[in-house]
């Protein structure tokens, strides 16, 4: 068993596809700086984090989100967060995100926290939080607990797209046997843990990205700022991207579906993009 949790976590930025990830010994700069923290802070270098290291700032973004969101301590639980990492992942179809969320909330559980059947209206509310129908709808949790559940959720749709796209359905190899897969995972579930002594102070990672206003829509993080101000320099970084690199027209496109979208996913058709782009 041991054996195949090593090959899991040794070979995982191999399991990446379409892009080449940094490799670790080859990180410099904002890059190296974001591995050194995830490994930290969080075990390991994850393939949906590492993904993103051709694009430092979209790296250094996805990092402050998960941490501030899912990884610092706050109000919420560890475990009521990883509820909603898993509600949203297997809405969205991400069966690699609910395998290790689902893992790791099962350890959560072994180790005294309430396991998914404790947050019923939570992963209730986290499984349809991504579709127009849960807009007006009353939330299972206060204001003040909104800025960690909410910001899960957000960086859980965001993540589970980028993961989907990249990566496989699931992070253990498709030859190891069946009955041994869930062992497995719960095995590197419980790598994915700090350092002995690391403290996750919300806000400690913040200046890997230039400040930035909360934008509008997101004002809901404000009672909690380590989550607003993550949530803010992440927006502001990744628009920046954006205008760099994708054209006026196409932004301009997108932004016009989001008004419209109802959450719904599309599908594996490309009908939807051939109506957005031949109105």
């Amino acid at each position: 068993m041991r054996p195949l949790v090593r090959i899991v976590l040794r070979g995982s930025l191999k399991q990446i596809r379409h892009i080449t990830a940094v490799p670790h010994t080859e990180a410099t700069g904002l890059v190296a700086e974001v591995y050194d923290r995830a490994r930290r802070e969080f075990g390991v270098v994850a393939p949906p984090l590492a993904l993103h290291s051709p694009a430092p700032e979209a790296l250094a973004a996805s990092w402050l989100l998960l941490r501030e969101t899912l990884l610092a301590e706050g109000r919420v639980s560890r475990a009521a967060k990883e509820a909603v990492a898993t509600a949203v992942s297997r809405a969205n179809d991400c069966p690699y995100c609910v395998e290790v969320h689902e893992a790791k909330l099962a350890t959560l559980a072994d180790e005294g926290e309430h396991g998914d059947s404790g947050h019923g209206p939570l992963t209730e509310w986290a499984a349809r939080s991504g579709t127009a129908a849960a807009t007006g709808q009353p939330r299972p949790f206060d204001d003040a607990d909104a800025p960690e559940l909410l910001g899960t959720a957000v960086t859980f749709h965001y993540l589970n797209r980028m993961v989907r796209l990249f990566l496989p359905d699931s992070p253990v190899p498709g030859a190891a046997p069946a009955a041994g897969r869930a062992p497995v995972m719960r095995m590197v579930a419980r790598a994915m843990r700090p350092d002995t002594g690391a403290t996750l102070t919300p806000g400690a990672a913040a200046g890997l990205l230039p400040a930035a206003p909360l934008p509008a829509a997101l004002q809901w993080a404000a009672p909690a700022p380590a989550v607003a101000d993550a949530l803010a320099r992440a927006v502001a970084s990744v628009d920046a991207a954006a205008e760099r690199w994708i054209p006026q027209p196409v932004r301009d496109l997108l932004h016009a579906r989001l008004a419209v979208h109802d959450g719904t996913p599309p599908g594996p058709s490309r009908a939807w993009l051939d109506q957005a782009t031949n109105p």
